[in-house]
């Protein structure tokens, strides 16, 4: 495949003049100000979800070049080729299609078995949710990276819907204080494990299994079970059958080397997902990430989200030099949405070389943070205000709660509907006042509710004034359902690959993880003896210390 350097384009060079004429200058109070009809110029409906981009950095002309950069740098002929299923992931020659873990049964690639796979696997889970015949109380997934940070988001994010008799958990570092007080609570009889690793060889995951099957076999005695028994509380989601059978699992999963960790919450690595709201609702969740799927297949690119979202990346990163991005959902459920879109997109696109293997000329992954609204805004929010940093925001708004009140008080369910309007009424605030500020003026004006005695008035406003004009883009969903939340993740996905086809890099391989590991496989046995031959002063000091 061609690899165009986006630096090289005439787009680019367009994109530059533009942001040192108009762009870096642009005022969004002054913006909307000219123009009553910005927000609707600048909102987005895609299946599920709704886009406020009116309040980011851009204007007509900015969205027009980024079109032609994307144009010239090939994103149509690229995200066809993804979902024709060309080995677009070139370093390991592999296909990239976890869209066709989520396409109806017959339309997509390899259909028949990945609808195989999915009905044994939603038929285990409806076994398992039947809990008055399993006796199951309690589901462990033992995985990490993608084989855990999808299911452990995807989980609470749809409590709603989740199987009341059952408790999942999740185990994913390798230190002990992880997996330990997960086992504390647990009836070895009542329990089943999970252990996610495509090739059943992850050191993490591996340890943690071994230390659960452990406890099992030390528990189990007490309950009348043993090491035959590890064949009916331990299932896998792995390619290395082998490997399974030898721990003495023979109810495996499995997935294809097309499915990266980190799209893999669709595919057997989901199972946690479907024991927890079920087989109806885990197919919602695959059906809501499809309609996005077609959506960024087959809309204009005006009117495409993902790739309206990922040019704006661009321009941030590549252009005003915003080097991160902060993620504000207004949903409790959400709550490890950052860590899950942190891998999503930094492993994905936290490269230094083009699909040529040649330096990259300009920046590529902006850092992805943030935490639940309103716990940010006690937080860090003081440094979006009012910091030395412009860093963009992005709000997640669901109009209705999804509690569940069918055994609540009516004066319980009053409460919690105040309480959802005060976490709405937060959410848009937030937008509007990055982007507002306040002047020294302004804050001279008001009576400030503490101060120094004989404090400098004018002081006082300088450090109460807001500069403003900070971007942020709002996503609005009617409900957080699977449908929606499916299609929430893909559009993230497909944001991810928008700006990875412009920066022309590969999103798809992941090496920078592995020097690391291969580095702790050798140390390992250094901290048994003790042997510090070959390694530089620091590392031998540190090894010495701990050791110590």
């Amino acid at each position: 495949m061609t690899v165009v350097r986006p630096e090289t384009t005439r787009a680019w060079t367009a994109l530059r003049g533009h942001f040192e004429a108009h762009g870096r200058g642009l005022d969004l109070r002054e913006a909307f100000a000219r123009d009553p009809g910005r927000f609707a110029a600048f909102s987005l409906q895609a299946p599920e979800v709704f886009a406020d981009l009116s309040k980011n950095l851009i204007d007509v002309a900015t969205r027009r070049f980024l079109l032609d950069l994307a144009a010239e740098c090939g994103l149509e002929a690229r995200r066809d080729a993804m979902f024709a299923g060309q080995p677009i992931n070139t370093t390991e020659g592999r296909a990239v299609l976890h869209t066709a873990l989520r396409a109806p049964r017959g339309q997509g690639p390899f259909s028949d078995d990945v609808h195989g796979v999915l009905d044994r696997m939603l038929a285990l889970a409806e076994r398992v949710r039947d809990t008055a015949t399993s006796g199951i109380t309690d589901v462990v997934n033992i995985g990490i990276g993608g084989s855990d940070l999808g299911p452990a988001m995807v989980v609470p994010a749809l409590d709603a819907y989740a199987h009341r008799g059952l408790r999942l958990h999740f185990v994913s570092n390798v230190d002990g204080h992880d997996i330990v007080p997960v086992l504390r609570g647990l009836d070895p009889a009542r329990t089943l494990f999970i252990v996610a690793s495509k090739t059943f060889t992850t050191q993490e995951t591996l340890a943690n299994a071994q230390t659960a099957r452990a406890w099992f076999l030390d528990a189990g005695p007490a309950s009348g079970l043993g090491v035959a028994d590890i064949a009916r509380h331990f299932v896998a989601a792995t390619t290395n059958v082998k490997a399974a059978a030898d721990f003495g699992i023979t109810e495996t999963f499995g997935f294809w080397d097309w499915v990266g960790g980190r799209y893999s919450l669709w595919s057997a690595i989901g199972l946690p997902i479907a024991i927890a709201i079920g087989a109806e609702h885990f197919r919602a969740l695959l059906a809501g990430a499809h309609a996005m799927d077609r959506h960024f297949a087959t809309a204009p690119l005006t009117q495409n989200l993902p790739v309206q979202l990922g040019l704006l990346d661009v321009w941030y990163r590549n252009f005003h030099g915003f080097t991160s991005r902060s993620l504000a959902p207004y949903h409790q459920g959400l709550k490890r949405l950052p860590a899950y879109l942190q891998q999503l997109e930094m492993e994905s696109n936290g490269k230094g070389v083009d699909l040529a293997g040649q330096p990259l000329a300009a920046g590529s992954s902006p850092v992805v943070w943030g935490e639940p609204g309103t716990n940010g805004q006690h937080a860090y929010f003081q440094m979006l205000h009012q910091g030395t940093d412009v860093i963009p925001v992005e709000f997640i708004l669901v109009k209705m709660p999804a509690h569940d009140r069918a055994d609540l008080p009516a004066a319980v369910r009053d409460s919690l509907t105040g309480q959802h309007a005060k976490l709405l009424a937060n959410g848009l605030a937030q937008s509007q006042a990055l982007m507002l500020g306040k002047t020294a003026a302004d804050a001279a004006r008001e009576r400030p509710p503490t101060a120094a005695p004989g404090a400098d008035p004018a002081m006082i406003a300088r450090h109460r004034s807001f500069p403003g004009n900070r971007p942020s883009t709002t996503f609005v969903l009617d409900a957080l359902t699977p449908p929606s939340l499916g299609a929430l993740i893909a559009m993230f996905e497909h944001r991810v690959f928008t700006s990875a086809a412009v920066w022309g890099l590969n999103a798809f391989d992941q090496w920078g993880v592995e020097l690391g590991k291969a580095l702790a496989g050798e140390l390992l046995p250094r901290l048994d003896s003790g042997d510090a031959t070959g390694l530089d002063a620091s590392t031998a000091g540190l090894l010495a210390r701990v050791r110590a």
